[in-house]
């Protein structure tokens, strides 16, 4: 029986994330800021759907660093198998407009919290080498997007950091990789509903992914026959990196 550790595991992405790796037969513990009725029921739905799982919401606000220290010390002791790091802050400005400290909030949560977490799961899984680690990224970070300068840095410097500890603990059985979604269809596409039908336009698959595209996607390297896919990052984007970008 193996655990899981998601972050941001109530909704959108992380939930769907959070049903595929029980479906796979994982044990999953997933953290929730604000959305706590919502990942109760979540836990609940999936422990009675999945008879045998072991489901738990956790509260932890990834930007209390104090709070994460302790939630990192606990979760130590817990040997985990696998780390699916999901949650994410937005932060939307022009490079020449951006609010430092709104900038630095963004990468306290998309990558500090990241690199703490992994820091303290990692050593378990050094020791009983096997583990998996996967961090949600954006292709934000890939390529240029106006107004994504922080948010896209925050996703970039997640790239930088798992390709190093992918080096450094591929000869103990850790994988380390990077997912990079396109637009997904969650709560985070709604200030952009007026835009939808022309961004979706000029994406060359002609639509949004679905959370549990992407979910599916994290499952499968948690999965056995992906212990040689280690220092990735694997864009799921409906195709939309592979192109130019300038349209006729």
């Amino acid at each position: 029986m193996t655990r899981i550790l998601v972050t941001g595991g109530a909704k959108g992405v992380g939930a769907a994330i959070v049903r595929a790796l029980a479906s796979a037969g994982h044990d999953v513990d997933f953290t929730y800021r604000s959305s706590g009725e919502q990942a109760q029921a979540l836990a609940a739905e999936i422990a009675q759907a999945q008879s045998g799982r072991t489901i738990r919401a956790l509260p932890l606000d990834l930007s209390d660093k104090p709070a994460l220290d302790a939630f990192c010390e606990k979760a130590e002791d817990e040997g985990y198998f696998g780390f699916a790091h999901n949650a994410g802050q937005p932060y939307d400005s022009l490079a020449a407009m951006m609010v430092q400290d709104k900038a630095e909030a963004a990468m306290q949560v998309n990558f500090w919290a990241f690199t703490r977490l992994a820091k303290s799961l990692v050593r378990g899984m050094v020791r009983a080498r096997a583990g998996r680690i996967v961090a949600i990224g954006s292709v934000a970070a890939l390529r240029g997007n106006p107004g994504n300068a922080a948010y896209a840095a925050s996703k970039g410097a997640l790239i930088s950091y798992a390709n190093t500890l992918a080096v450094e603990t591929g000869k103990r059985g850790v994988t380390v990789n990077v997912i990079a979604p396109g637009f997904v269809d969650t709560d985070m596409m709604a200030p952009y509903a007026a835009y939808r039908e022309k961004m979706e336009s000029q994406i060359p698959a002609g639509r949004f992914a679905k959370p549990e595209e992407v979910a599916g996607l994290a499952a499968f390297l948690m999965s056995p026959p992906a212990a040689y896919i280690t220092g990735t990052v694997l864009p799921i984007d409906g195709g939309l990196t592979a192109q130019m970008g300038v349209h006729r």
